[in-house]
């Protein structure tokens, strides 16, 4: 493949090249690329807006990870915020450090993740910022979106009694990290070995591509049902849990046996000689729906496909408590993913 040095085109050059693909699909976007800022237009809508920091050798690996992949993930794991308060993703901007190492191909690769992302979740990439890095590559991207005033869940109303429930499963994108580690390290001593991912096709895809769950925010708004705390699961179950929990000022039971785990992650688990559970606890990265429902709305949560039931939550001096499949309690702790760690 040609390679474009990013240098030979210059930073405007760069940018009509990234963006000039990304059409314009909300009402809400006045103005995208091409200004000195974009203009944005939310009537009577509330506005959201959450922003994530991706460092090279931080937060991802590209001995494993494609650039179109990294793209699709940074910007799909910025929507999940959005839908984690109830709203809705609508533009984004990207903006970049990138070493001499990288070709303008390369950045082309990356951007056509985002624009997948883009496509697949109907938000529109309305600006951002590029220069020259000493470390690599760095990825800032921030996402907007919009929400009426009334149905923003933040995560603090969780209230005795209500139940728990998570999306999805929990551990995979933690047990396909693992298996990415366990290859390249196989990889670094022979260049020969091929890596063995075979029947992991799943967990890989939890990792490498996750999706964010605009799917169930849709599913509840049809159901009639406003969480009463919510957020996504970047940091791990125990950790995100806390965070409601602390928030709330209410404590939680949850049950092991209702923690919902994939067969692959559970065979890559025994595999690698690990608890599935503490990586459904702890591992994080799985962007899965964390909340809180009254039980008054359990018979509308019940035939909902994709959502599971894993405790309640109790009052505050109860304490926050994971009951084992014999019935012993064992207190939660925050140990999931820490980048300053």
């Amino acid at each position: 493949m040609a390679r474009t040095e990013i240098a030979s085109i210059g930073e405007f050059g760069l940018i009509r090249r990234l963006t000039e693909k990304f059409p314009i699909i909300n009402a809400s976007t006045l103005k995208g690329v091409g200004d000195d800022a974009a203009v944005l237009n939310y009537d009577a809508k509330q506005v959201l807006v959450t922003t994530d920091l991706l460092l090279e050798g931080v937060h991802f690996d590209l001995v494993y990870v494609p650039l179109k992949h990294l793209g699709y993930k940074a910007a799909v794991v910025n929507f999940s915020d959005i839908y984690a308060m109830n709203g809705r993703p609508k533009q984004m901007t990207v903006s970049l450090g990138v070493s001499k190492r990288f070709s303008v191909e390369d950045l082309e690769q990356l951007y056509e993740g985002f624009a997948i992302a883009c496509e697949n979740y109907g938000v529109d990439l309305v600006g951002g910022d590029t220069s020259a890095s000493l470390t690599g590559l760095t990825i800032s991207i921030t996402c907007i979106g919009e929400a009426d005033k009334e149905k923003i869940v933040y995560r603090n109303g969780a209230k005795p009694t209500d139940l728990v429930c998570v999306t999805g499963d929990l551990g995979s994108a933690y047990m396909g990290l693992q298996l990415l580690e366990r290859e390249k390290v196989a990889f670094s001593g022979n260049e020969e070995v091929q890596p063995d991912f075979e029947g992991r096709d799943y967990i890989l895809q939890r990792q490498l591509k996750p999706e964010a769950r605009k799917d169930i925010i849709e599913a509840l708004e049809k159901a009639g049902i406003q969480p009463t705390a919510m957020m996504d699961i970047s940091d791990g179950l125990s950790s995100e849990l806390m965070h409601i929990c602390s928030q709330s000022n209410a404590g939680c039971r949850i049950y092991e046996d209702k923690i919902p785990i994939s067969y692959q992650s559970a065979v890559m688990a025994e595999e690698l000689n690990m608890s599935i559970v503490t990586a459904a606890l702890n591992g994080g990265e799985d962007y899965e729906l964390l909340f809180t429902v009254s039980i008054n709305d359990y018979d509308k949560i019940i035939p909902l496909e994709g959502i599971n039931i894993v405790g309640h939550i109790t009052k505050p001096e109860l304490g926050l408590f994971l009951v084992g499949r014999e019935g012993e309690e064992i207190e939660l702790k925050a140990q999931g993913w820490n980048s300053l760690s």
